[in-house]
């Protein structure tokens, strides 16, 4: 089915031109990933397409059976009102009916039974409970709980998971036709959540528009990348490695176009200076080709590139010393004696579950917070860094030339040589028109460009980064990696971003929480792999300690076990008929993938299909076994 069309769309904000005469189609299926510098009319196009911005010339064209949801980097939440009441904002039947089961089975609260019992035949007379099955997963997945406090009292990231939930209950309930955009959906997703959510988009199999940073996530989710350059659109089929090295293949027969052309221009500008003023037609034919290799040849192959060639300060043989650090908040331990001492241009990765105290470990080792006890020492020739969440800090408004001005006039570079503030921004993608902006008029990517050039200036030798990739292009991303390949200091880095992390660090602390921080020899997919081959074999133990006490435990529940609530007694009722809609289906594909008759385009999803079912069986069995221990009395 035909989704979208779009067709000679132009769109310029003053003199500045984003894109010019661009065309593409989505049909349903797609999964595309959105790919430009930032400042070059991403968002724009995003907003064009959902009618939210006029274009200068051209159309879109939605079909009428076609619904258009977004998730926007700013969620336009009421504040005032509480997280469900925010994601079930529409007025159906079946979303109405989930909300109030929810709110009535809330954990840490006794529900009124009167209600529940009609909440129940509620959602037993609209069929709900398999898309509120759907709902849990989704909310527990995104760590989303406590329904019924407001969203303004959430952080920015809870704030963005909620967005996330409210737009993936929406597709999954009420259009059967959606397309789904989304711009950068793994911010403030920490990489369980991230996993899943693959998993998530390609098992709905939605017809998707995407714009993301996340180069893992762009090659599980996405089949096919549209990049904005130079004002035009260029569409590339297949993954990022394909999208690379065919952009790369084009930039080079661009440039090959361009020199023809000028080497044509020269010889017909000297025919030119030696016409007469009367012309025939013959050269006035000539005459106006003259002016498209002109056009060509004067085309300016801008070589679009972040160059980082700082310089760095001198670092000692001294650099950071750990000794016997403790810090926590309450009953919030954070670091319980930790020791470590870094060695020049070591690169370490920080990883943990959101809330575990990364970006307080980050604040101490820059003196922002103290330790309870222990110390941490520093060395005499440290200069930090500090590239944060918080982003650009400026007291008031003014233009990015200003901004800079006020840092220092000029700048020393790698090699020995010095550039003026202008120059500088030049060499970070800033031209002369867009230095006289105002800061507040760039985009969040732009700002944290300069966010990240305000930084380097200052020579540091040790880098902190706390979430460096969000925000940022992938253009900016590739030249920030490439110069911390080649950056002779110490780095350490909080990342969700896969990419980056397997890429750069050498090392992770991996936050375990309760105080522990794992030293782990290895890249960030690694320990990955290594942390799920321990799941799965404590996921076994477990199985085999529960099976051990199954007879016993159904048998006689222990004395003093606690009752099943309302809603774990009605949750252990569904599992048994749960387990065996599964089991019939996992028989079903047995049969057809052992037939030997399966065209390979069916056999691949079947066989996706079938790890899924054997997982599910495998939770729910562990689930039933677990509540089957609890008092059903």
């Amino acid at each position: 089915m035909h989704y979208v069309t779009v067709e000679g769309l132009t769109k310029s904000y003053g003199v500045k031109p984003l894109f010019r005469n661009i065309s593409f189609h989505i049909e349903e299926g797609d999964k595309i990933a959105l790919v430009a510098l930032n400042g070059t009319g991403k968002s724009t196009l995003l907003k064009i397409i959902l009618g939210k911005e006029i274009p200068d010339e051209g159309k879109v064209w939605i079909h009428k059976d076609v619904t258009v949801v977004m998730l926007e980097q700013q969620s336009d939440f009421n504040l005032n009102k509480s997280v469900i009441e925010n994601i079930f904002d529409h007025d159906n039947p079946t979303l109405n009916a989930i909300k109030e089961y929810e709110l009535l089975t809330e954990e840490g609260q006794e529900p009124d039974l009167e209600k529940l019992t009609a909440a129940i035949a509620r959602m037993d007379e609209l069929n709900a409970w398999h898309f509120d099955a759907k709902v849990k997963q989704i909310l527990g997945k995104l760590n989303i709980h406590h329904l019924d406090q407001p969203v303004g009292s959430l952080s920015g990231g809870q704030q963005k998971r909620v967005a996330l939930a409210k737009v993936l209950i929406d597709i999954g309930f009420e259009h059967k036709h959606v397309l789904l955009i989304m711009d950068e959906p793994t911010n403030h997703l920490d990489v369980s959540m991230i996993e899943w959510l693959e998993n998530y988009l390609d098992q709905e199999r939605v017809t998707l528009l995407l714009v993301t940073h996340d180069r893992y996530f762009l090659d599980s989710v996405c089949n096919e990348i549209m990049e904005l350059d130079q004002e035009q659109l260029f569409i590339y089929k297949g993954d990022y490695e394909n999208y690379l090295e065919r952009k790369a293949s084009r930039e080079d027969m661009d440039r090959a176009s361009v020199e023809k052309a000028r080497n044509t221009y020269r010889k017909e500008l000297e025919w030119m200076r030696k016409q007469p003023k009367a012309r025939t037609t013959k050269s006035k034919a000539r005459q106006d080709a003259f002016y498209d290799v002109k056009e060509k040849a004067t085309t300016r192959i801008a070589d679009q590139q972040l160059e980082l060639n700082v310089k760095m300060t001198r670092l000692g043989g001294k650099i950071l010393e750990l000794k016997k650090v403790y810090k926590a908040y309450g009953d919030h331990v954070i670091l319980k004696g930790f020791d470590y001492t870094f060695k020049k241009g070591e690169r370490v990765g920080v990883v943990g579950k959101n809330g575990v105290g990364k970006s307080t470990f980050l604040n101490m080792l820059l003196g922002a917070e103290q330790p309870d006890s222990g110390k941490i020492n520093i060395g005499e020739t440290i200069v930090f860094g500090n590239y944060s969440q918080t982003g650009l800090v400026v007291k008031e408004d003014m233009r990015v030339i200003e901004f800079v001005k006020n840092i220092a006039e000029n700048f020393p570079l790698a090699d020995g040589t010095k550039v003026s503030a202008a120059q500088f921004l030049e060499l970070f993608l800033f031209p002369a028109e867009k230095q006289y902006t105002y800061i507040s008029k760039l985009s969040g990517g732009e700002k944290r460009r300069l966010h990240l050039l305000s930084i380097l200036f200052r020579n540091p030798n040790f880098l902190v980064l706390d979430e460096p990739t969000n925000d940022l292009d992938l253009p900016t991303l590739s030249i920030l990696e490439n110069f911390l390949l080649e950056y002779q200091g110490c780095v350490i880095i909080v990342s969700h971003d896969r990419y980056f992390m397997d890429k750069l660090v050498d090392h992770l602390f991996v936050f375990e929480g309760d105080g522990v921080v794992r030293d782990y020899p290895g890249n960030y997919t690694q320990y990955r792999e290594w942390q799920k081959d321990e799941d799965k074999r404590k996921t076994e133990e477990k199985k085999e300690v529960k099976a051990a006490t199954f007879q016993t435990t159904i048998a006689a529940p222990a004395d003093g076990a606690r009752k099943m609530s309302f809603k774990e007694k009605r949750e252990f009722e569904n599992l048994e008929k749960e387990m065996a809609a599964l089991e019939e289906e996992k028989k079903a594909i047995e049969a057809k993938l052992s037939s030997g008759t399966l065209p390979y385009e069916e056999m691949e999803p079947l066989t996706h299909r079938i790890g899924e079912v054997i997982q599910l069986l495998d939770d729910k069995g562990m689930r039933w076994l677990e509540l089957s221990e609890l008092d059903l009395s």
